[in-house]
């Protein structure tokens, strides 16, 4: 089957200046055709991504574009760039000027977005601290991205997606002692049924199966290690069941992500933030996509963060931008085409 067109173009925001997003977008457009891109724009940044593509050896066009109806024609010979804001490019010396530059081009993308103006946004990686000293009072990106399109953060759902395996954290940054207090029945029902809903409307999965992992070694083995599986989990898994979902478990995580078992289900639902992130790495590492589900909008961004220590050697790998990017692509024109 062939793969859907997009339409329109993709918002992309640089995240921190200091880090690897700047080049790693410039890298990107430099291999727009050979990895089959669609058309996407810098919201602000044109003298930043010149200056940090040349890192590379990669000598970027830059266009700056009024509106965003322009980036098609510009894409095939410039890297369009919408809105004028700038920064100076100082890779691994991350400052105020530049969190208020990440801040500012990430509000243009998710208003974009937000307005329906483009048909997804791809986020660079930021460094939350140094946002948080310029105004940013979100848990993550994530969470602003929902708030610009007025959605409760607990219905925007992180999924990390690779070429190998799709999983979900129901908690994400918390301790780990706070996560049995944190899992409810509820929340599996509602997370489960976010993420069945977005694989058949963003990824083209027809009867997603969604296989739920225990928070428990052995899912408790009959309570002996923990009631919670049996208790909570196990009654979630049969409420998604009544909604129509196909979901299965819980499975004692150790052997879920096994080769044998990852061909049974198209996305593992986890109890916590590294059951979910550790296969997805280990796995996926260089093409592993952070993707918002439960939005009005479609939000992608890499998995990875601003990997300050190699910003601007050369050294960061672009495969999860380039596939965050084609990603974006493929659900905005599967739920907008």
């Amino acid at each position: 089957m062939p793969e859907p067109s997009l339409a329109g173009p993709l918002a992309v925001s640089i995240g921190d200046p200091a880090g690897v997003g700047p080049e790693l977008i410039a890298e990107a457009w430099a291999r727009r055709a050979a990895e089959a891109l669609p058309v996407f724009f810098a919201c602000g940044g044109a003298g930043l991504l010149r200056a940090a593509a040349a890192t590379r050896g990669i000598n970027l066009p830059t266009q700056v574009i009024t509106s965003p109806d322009e980036a098609a024609s510009v894409f095939p010979g410039a890297l369009p760039v919408f809105g004028d804001e700038d920064c100076a490019y100082r890779p691994g010396a991350p400052d105020a000027e530049g969190a208020r530059f990440a801040l500012a081009s990430l509000t243009l993308a998710a208003s974009l977005a937000a307005e329906g103006v483009v048909d997804g946004l791809v986020t660079g990686p930021i460094a939350k601290a140094r946002l948080a000293e310029v105004g940013f009072d979100h848990p993550g990106q994530t969470e602003f991205v929902a708030a610009a399109c007025g959605v409760e953060p607990g219905n925007a759902v992180m999924m990390l997606a690779g070429p190998s395996v799709r999983t979900v954290p129901l908690t994400v940054h918390v301790a780990l002692a706070e996560v049995p207090r944190l899992i409810t029945t509820v929340l599996i029902e509602r997370k489960g049924a976010i993420v069945a809903e977005a694989l058949v409307r963003d990824f083209g999965i027809a009867a997603p199966r969604i296989a739920v992992a225990a928070l428990n070694p052995h899912a408790g083995e009959d309570g002996r290690m923990g009631d919670e599986d049996a208790r909570i989990v196990a009654p979630a898994i049969a409420a998604l069941r009544a909604y129509g979902v196909d979901a299965s478990g819980p499975h004692p995580a150790d052997a879920l992500f096994a080769p044998h078992s990852r061909g049974t289900f198209d996305a593992a639902l986890c109890m916590y933030h590294d059951q979910a992130l550790i296969p997805v790495k280990a796995l996926d590492f260089d093409e592993g996509v952070n993707v918002t589900l439960g939005l009005p909008v479609i939000r992608t961004s890499p998995d990875h963060g601003t990997a300050f220590a190699i910003a601007g050697k050369g050294a960061a790998r672009p495969g999860a931008m380039i596939a965050a990017i084609r990603m974006a692509g493929l659900c905005a024109a599967r739920r907008w085409g």
